[in-house]
């Protein structure tokens, strides 16, 4: 049975840092690409980050480029994202993903797997 986990969600300040950890079993770990979305009040699923299976490549959404780090490391079945700059707009439930895919990683449907999010408030 396939479950991702995450954690790390919590009220940040403005300007300030977090990071969000995701853990997975059931997988293996290591063949799976991994994304991050967010999803705001009465918005949709937006996606943040990914980091390839295949090479280790990494992507982001333009909202986050050059704020947000994602990593992964496979040994502990778990990938990260770093957030730095926080901004009010940041604030959302963050989602971790995870799927067999070689391209095509901002598109929702193409992920198999989901954690159950972890919220992440940003105060003005």
């Amino acid at each position: 049975q396939v479950q991702l986990v995450e954690s790390g969600g919590r009220l940040v300040q403005t300007g300030g840092s977090l990071r969000l950890s995701c853990a997975a079993s059931g997988v293996t770990f290591s063949m799976f690409s991994m994304g991050w979305f967010r999803q705001a009040p009465g918005k949709e699923r937006e996606f943040v980050a990914a980091v390839s299976w295949a090479d280790g490549r990494t992507y982001y959404g333009d909202s986050v480029k050059g704020r947000f780090t994602i990593s992964r490391d496979n040994a502990k079945n778990t990938v990260y994202v770093q957030m730095r700059s926080l901004k009010p707009e940041d604030t959302a439930v963050y989602y971790c993903a995870a799927a067999r895919l070689a391209y095509g990683f901002e598109n929702t449907d193409r992920y198999n797997y989901w954690g159950q999010g972890t919220q992440v408030t940003v105060s003005s």
